[in-house]
C-alpha cells in the first residue's frame, strides 16, 4: 500500500525543498503541486496575456502533460503570479485534482507539496506537514534566489508579491491554503534548511516505522 505524505504551506516557506529531500531520504516519488498551476498560468499568459479567461484557463489544465512541467522557465515571477491567479479557478483545480490523486498512490510512497495537499487531494495521507515561516523571512529567501537573475528587483516588491500571494492563497473560495487539523506545524523562520529536513523526516519516520 502506497504512503502518502502531504506537504503544505504559503510560498517561500522551504516546503519544496524539505518535500524533495524527504522523497529522496525515504526513496519515494515527489511531485511540486505547484508547477501544475504555474505550467498552466505560463500558456493562459502565452494564450491570453491581457487577462486569465476560467474557460481557457480550465481547457489549458486538462490538456497538461507531466512534459509541460519540465519547463525551465517556470519560476519567474509573472509565472508565480499568473499560477496564483489560475489557481482560483475552480475549473482548473478540478481539471488537476486527477493527477495529483493518480501520483499520490505511487508504490512504494509519494511526497506532494502544495496549499491543498492534506486539505483536498490527500485528506487520507499517512502524514501530513504544514510548513511556514514568517513574510519577512520567506521574501528574503525568495530575493536571494531571483536576484542571482534579476538584479533590479527589490526585496520591498518581492515582500509585496509575497504578502499578496498569501492574501490570493488563504482567501480563495475553492481549496483556501490552510493547516490541515492533524497536519505537523513545522516553522522554518529560525531554520536553516538541514535543520527544517531533519525535522521533518523525523515526523514521517515515526509514522512510516510503525507501519
Amino acid at each position: 500500500m502506497s504512503f502518502t505524505i502531504a506537504i503544505d504551506g504559503p510560498a517561500a516557506s522551504g516546503k519544496g525543498t524539505v518535500a524533495k529531500a524527504v522523497a529522496q531520504h525515504f526513496g519515494f516519488h515527489h511531485l511540486d503541486t505547484g508547477l501544475l498551476y504555474r505550467a498552466v498560468g505560463k500558456k493562459v499568459l502565452a494564450r491570453k496575456p491581457g487577462g486569465f479567461p476560467p474557460e481557457v484557463a480550465e481547457k489549458l489544465a486538462k490538456a497538461l502533460t507531466p512534459k509541460d512541467l519540465a519547463d525551465g522557465g517556470l519560476r519567474a515571477p509573472d509565472i508565480s503570479k499568473a499560477a496564483s491567479q489560475v489557481a482560483a479557478i475552480p475549473g482548473v483545480r478540478a481539471a488537476l485534482i486527477s493527477f495529483q490523486k493518480t501520483f499520490a498512490k505511487q508504490e512504494p510512497g509519494a511526497v506532494l507539496d502544495g496549499r491543498d495537499i492534506g486539505t483536498v487531494i490527500c485528506p487520507g495521507a499517512a502524514v501530513k506537514l504544514f510548513i511556514t515561516a514568517r513574510p519577512d523571512v520567506r521574501a528574503k529567501r525568495r530575493f536571494q534566489e531571483l536576484r542571482k537573475t534579476d538584479t533590479t528587483l527589490t526585496f520591498e516588491t518581492v515582500l509585496a508579491d509575497i504578502q499578496d500571494r498569501d492574501t490570493r492563497d488563504r482567501a480563495r473560495s475553492t481549496a483556501p491554503l490552510a493547516q490541515a487539523d492533524d497536519a505537523v506545524l513545522i516553522d522554518t523562520s529560525d531554520l536553516d534548511i538541514q535543520a527544517s529536513i531533519v525535522a521533518a523526516v523525523a515526523v514521517v519516520e515515526r509514522v512510516y516505522s510503525a507501519r
